[in-house]
């Protein structure tokens, strides 16, 4: 994996942890709903870059990623928090770390593409669809 792509992945997580710490002090529009599913929303997403660098020489990163986060988040739901951390079972909170996955694959598709045609630019390679 290339140094650009692992600084991605890390600042990725590093947002969605400071997200969870932040979420407390959300006041606005759906406040209810924030404080209890944007947890489980960014924990999701944060995970998922987490383990998409661990996992960026397996044959479907992108898949096994998101497989290995929602089965951790499901079963972290479904046991009450492993039985260890403070936790109520609700099933929208299972869909929510779904969205949360959801979006950190398109936010990876999206920022990988951008990432590739930066370093076309910058080694003097032509995008695709450019004219020469």
């Amino acid at each position: 994996m290339s140094l650009r792509m692992t600084v991605r992945n890390v600042t990725f997580a590093l947002i969605g942890a400071a997200a969870l710490v932040l979420k407390h002090s959300y006041a606005g529009v759906g406040e209810r709903v924030v404080n209890a599913y944007a947890g489980n929303f960014v924990v999701s997403f944060a995970l998922y870059f987490a383990v998409l660098g661990a996992l960026r020489r397996s044959r479907y990163p992108r898949l096994l990623a998101a497989v290995v986060v929602f089965a951790v988040v499901t079963a972290f739901e479904v046991t009450n928090g492993f039985g260890v951390m403070s936790n109520v079972y609700d099933p929208f909170d299972i869909a929510a770390n779904a969205a949360g996955i959801a979006f950190a694959v398109l936010v990876d598709l999206v920022s990988w593409r951008a990432l590739i045609v930066s370093s076309r630019l910058t080694t003097g390679a032509h995008p695709p669809g450019a004219s020469t």
